[in-house]
């Protein structure tokens, strides 16, 4: 079927560069979750209110929402390992900034830079990866890729802890310091230059204001939803906007060859299903970071350093699934993983709601590092799926779409888990959360993600054997 050039890479080569790109984007997502513990400890530095210190976390929020949708066409135009190697050292640079902040003011522009760079990483890192390997290299390449976005999470607030209890909040910022130095030398020795013709065209600069008010607007009322940061008026207000921002790209987007948001992928059945499906586990999982540490810290009496050392287990789990992602998907195929190892994580997460202060940690860290098997090899299903069938030219605005759509499903877990808990509590009339609450809001959580197995069923026997090497035909004929 496919009748594209295929580039052709060894296979060390390819777990070199995946690596290098997965390390930079390991920074950004361990960066995303490592300042939520260091909130209070900054709210001291600057004397001001803790709850008003949110804005250095919804600052970078919006900045990356905003900017994202610009990333395909600065790839295409520039170049992406260019702007790739470019958008770290702007994040290290804003780090930096974050770092020696004097000011609540000063720090939250110092995060809009790192969201700008940020915005880059994430879409830019993943087209050039996907345009350096060919398309049977994916699955292993995809695997890597998808460490960061599992690990960082979790690995986040223990290691914000620790620096914040034993040297300084701005520790928090200096360590991408290092990491972004190596990383941007890695991309210039080791990543090549694969370009695609440029698309033409100038950059859609209406489309990209209304996208990216639409993504700040929602954003910012998903940030603020059922917390009490500002009057609900508000909240509804931002949803409103962010909505009829939404509309307003539509019908612009209608009317533009080369809108920032190529909406016209959605044709692509493998591309849709996985931002379809893939969106609600996204929710399911974006909602775990959070609630975890909570139930573990607050409701279990853990000190920080032993929730960490608990949720951790996910992380291993993740790890171990990387060489066993092409085998599995070769054996049973891309539509029999994403059904039933779909299943199983969602199960996983539900086991969550089963927990209790008198378990032991080892039980725990069992089924946590099990369910980090399962939701890393489901991951790495979805990330690759999506790109099976898009052709080579148009990678650049599948990322940049992609992308954008898993930036705000992962905020709107976070969201949902806190709203879930909140209105456990107020219903059971619990004066703050209990395991029961907790037990609820993972019970919900895991039926979300249920839903996405239906979704999947309905892609073809055949979905993405390019890239999977499974070939049930011949299998049945066996």
């Amino acid at each position: 079927m496919q009748t594209e050039a295929e580039p052709e890479v060894s296979p060390a080569r390819m777990r070199l560069m995946a690596v290098i790109i997965a390390t930079a984007l390991f920074m950004q997502n361990l960066d995303s979750t490592v300042i939520s513990t260091a909130l209070p400890a900054m709210a001291q530095s600057f004397h001001a209110v803790p709850l008003h210190m949110s804005v250095a976390l919804t600052s970078y929020l919006i900045s990356l929402s905003v900017f994202i949708p610009a990333s395909g066409w600065v790839a295409d135009h520039f170049g992406a390992r260019q702007v790739f190697r470019g958008a770290i050292v702007i994040f290290t640079v804003g780090s930096v900034l974050c770092g020696v902040a004097g000011s609540v003011g000063e720090l939250v522009a110092a995060r809009i830079v790192q969201g700008l760079g940020g915005a880059m990483m994430l879409p830019v890192g993943r087209l050039l990866l996907l345009r350096s390997v060919s398309r049977k290299q994916m699955v292993d390449a995809m695997a890597w890729l998808t460490m960061p976005a599992l690990v960082g999470p979790v690995l986040g607030p223990p290691l914000g802890g620790f620096i914040v209890s034993y040297f300084s909040w701005r520790w928090v910022f200096d360590i991408n310091v290092p990491i972004g130095i190596i990383g941007a030398v890695a991309v210039s020795m080791f990543i090549p230059d694969v370009r695609e013709p440029d698309r033409g065209g100038k950059l859609d600069l209406l489309g990209l204001v209304f996208s990216g008010l639409a993504m700040a607007f929602l954003m910012a009322g998903f940030e603020t939803v059922g917390r009490y940061l500002v009057p609900m008026g508000w909240t509804i207000a931002a949803f409103l906007a962010g909505a009829a921002c939404c509309l307003a790209y539509a019908a612009h987007a209608r009317r533009t060859p080369h809108p920032v948001l190529d909406f016209s992928l959605l044709a692509i059945p493998t591309f849709v299903n996985s931002m379809l499906a893939g969106s609600l586990f996204r929710i399911a999982v974006g909602a775990l970071p959070f609630l975890l540490p909570l139930m573990l810290q607050l409701a279990f009496g853990y000190t920080p350093l032993q929730s960490g050392l608990v949720t951790f287990a996910a992380a291993a789990g993740a790890l171990l699934m990387k060489p066993a992602a092409q085998p599995l998907l070769s054996r049973f195929g891309f539509r029999t993983v994403l059904i039933w190892n779909g299943a199983i994580a969602a199960a996983m997460m539900g086991l969550c709601a089963l927990f209790q202060p008198n378990w032991p940690s080892l039980v725990l860290d069992a089924i946590l590092f099990t369910g980090g098997f399962f939701r890393s090899l489901q991951f790495t299903a979805y990330n690759t799926i999506a790109y099976g069938d898009v052709p080579r030219p148009r990678m650049s605005a599948a990322t940049t779409l992609y992308a954008t759509v898993q930036q705000l499903t992962l905020t709107l877990g976070i969201v949902a888990g806190a709203f879930i808990l909140e209105i456990s509590t107020r219903l059971q009339g619990h004066k703050e959360a209990v395991q029961s609450d907790y037990a609820i809001a993972f019970v919900i959580v895991s039926a979300v993600a249920m839903l996405a197995a239906p979704l999947c069923a309905r892609l073809p026997r055949n979905a993405g054997e390019a890239l999977s090497g499974h070939h049930p035909a011949t299998e049945e004929k066996a």
